[in-house]
């Protein structure tokens, strides 16, 4: 015993050090590696899944797509009807919602972000943010269906659309103020010293600078809304008439699709499809011309 005791303590310092840094760097090696390997595994896992879900949505969708899906109404099953009027109103009533959640989201997250900090109106409001963002839609539409529906005696493509608006509200907001709070105190100061005012420095200067952060959380929700069909039921209701008219019931492709699914019929089961895929393929297509643009912007 004595004899390996006085073997271990000649081992000179810094040879001993470096034994113990090795092992040290062969464990963060091993612990790296499986590590590494887990998230490639569920990587790869999600994009079977993925692939998976666009893969038999173009295969059944894609069967079904003609020329009177995009010119013909909803027609009784066996008549060639197409899905005309429920592009149509998707297409209005996420527009106006988006246009009307966008500007509110972002003045309350510039106010967050530039104004507020950690004021207590600033966290009542960032409370209330946080909730209607992971708040069921179903319950948006319920609420929006308790002072813009039954007060005014009939669903409305109007009701929709605010519907629509409440939910872009708090993921506009939570984007904003995150990206906004991103930009570095220095890149404010130097514009304040050049003697420009505060309005101006978030306009002109922190917008652009958050501007890509700012558009994804605006595609984030056009991409949530367009497909949300919940809140719709209780507004908008759905059309199976041409309308226009934000007075009237309106049609969208998220209803349609929810009430064609289930359907007995199996023409009206293959517009269900057909309209999912168009709901994939232009949420895409959004996604791609915006990214596009703010490149050639830049």
């Amino acid at each position: 015993m004595s004899a390996t005791t006085s073997s271990a303590s000649s081992i000179p310092g810094p040879a001993k050090d470096l034994r113990v840094s090795r092992a040290l760097g062969k464990r963060r090696h091993r612990i790296n590696f499986v590590v590494k390997t887990l998230c490639v595994l569920a990587t790869m896992l999600g994009m079977v899944l993925l692939g998976s879900i666009l893969l038999t949505l173009i295969w059944r969708g894609a069967a079904g797509l003609s020329l009177t899906v995009f010119t013909n109404v909803t027609k009784p099953p066996g008549s060639g009807g197409g899905l005309l009027n429920a592009i149509v109103g998707t297409l209005i009533q996420t527009v106006i919602g988006t246009a009307i959640g966008t500007p509110i989201g972002l003045l309350v997250g510039t106010y967050l972000a530039e104004y507020g900090h950690s004021s207590p109106l600033a966290n009542a409001v960032r409370f209330v943010s946080d909730v209607l963002l992971s708040a069921p839609s179903i319950l948006i539409g319920l609420f929006v269906y308790q002072f813009a529906v039954e007060p005014f005696g009939g669903f409305s493509g109007a009701a929709g659309c605010i519907a629509l608006a409440i939910i872009v509200i708090p993921i506009v907001v939570r984007t904003t103020e995150d990206m906004l709070r991103l930009i570095t105190p220095s890149l404010r100061e130097a514009a304040i010293g050049l003697g420009a005012p505060k309005w101006k420095v978030i306009v002109l200067i922190c917008y652009r600078a958050a501007m890509d952060g700012i558009v994804t959380g605006v595609l984030l929700a056009i991409a949530r809304i367009a497909g949300e069909t919940a809140p719709l039921l209780f507004t908008s209701l759905g059309n199976l008439n041409w309308s226009v008219s934000l007075g009237q019931p309106m049609a969208s492709l998220p209803v349609a699709i929810y009430q064609y699914a289930g359907s007995a019929f199996d023409d009206w089961v293959q517009l269900a499809w057909v309209g999912a895929l168009l709901i994939t393929f232009g949420v895409l297509a959004i996604n791609i011309a915006a990214r596009l643009l703010l490149r050639r912007g830049k």
